[in-house]
């Protein structure tokens, strides 16, 4: 019997691990390992929506927040959507998370999870937590938000991206979150020749927090993009 795209994704989950050199201040989180209710309700997920073998469309994160798939496992979903949309529920932890909103509010318009995730599969470059040392303690990182950092991880986020390409994932076109990230991946896709064409949406978060008024436009923007 073939081995189902949920599978994939959780072999894929459960072998995680950065063992490159990180600038001093940064550390990498892996939620697999910190909780291990996370690894159960990952699992759960992803055998609810992706038990099968079809070819989906790729979305691309930057890199999972401490508060979303950083304890859920499952990108942009914090542990209340995960229970309110999914029907799947964490004991261990709560978590609210702004992105979640945005996503969970354009998977409804969508047609629903059910239908998203036949279509769609997301996740990041880098899909670990990256967390920064500062006086206020440790904030969220994004991969991109230091030159040195970017350099150490760029070499496991291409194979990274390698590895969920070969999940059965269409690279005709690959849907990129956030412009910023669509610069750096771009210099990746150039070096590894990963997909055809980039489609750049706006990030979730960014929409959230700046453009709420308008937050709409960007959900009929996503959806056009996702089902043209």
């Amino acid at each position: 019997m073939n081995t189902t795209f949920a599978e994939h994704v959780i072999d894929f989950n459960k072998n995680l691990s950065y063992t490159g050199n990180l600038p001093e201040g940064f550390e990498v989180l892996n939620p697999y390992l910190d909780n291990p209710e996370t690894l159960t309700v990952m699992q759960e997920f992803y055998h609810k929506y992706y038990d099968d073998s079809i070819r989906r469309k790729f979305m691309i994160g930057i890199n999972p927040s401490r508060h979303g798939a950083g304890v859920t496992g499952v990108p942009f979903t914090d542990t209340k959507r995960l229970k309110s949309v999914c029907g799947i529920k964490m004991k261990s932890a709560y978590t609210h998370e702004v992105s979640s909103v945005f996503m969970y509010d354009m998977i409804e318009e969508y047609g629903g999870a059910d239908l998203f995730y036949k279509d769609i599969y997301i996740n990041s470059p880098f899909p670990l937590a990256i967390v920064r040392k500062t006086k206020n303690g440790w904030l969220n990182a994004n991969y991109y938000d230091d030159r040195e950092l970017f350099n150490f991880v760029k070499d496991f986020m291409i194979e990274t991206l390698k590895k969920h390409i070969s999940l059965n994932l269409d690279t005709s076109e690959v849907f990129v979150l956030g412009k910023k990230n669509a610069d750096f991946l771009s210099k990746l896709n150039k070096e590894a020749k990963l997909f055809d064409t980039m489609t750049v949406l706006e990030h979730p978060r960014y929409i959230q927090q700046y453009k709420s008024k308008d937050k709409q436009l960007y959900i009929d923007k996503y959806i056009l993009a996702l089902k043209k």
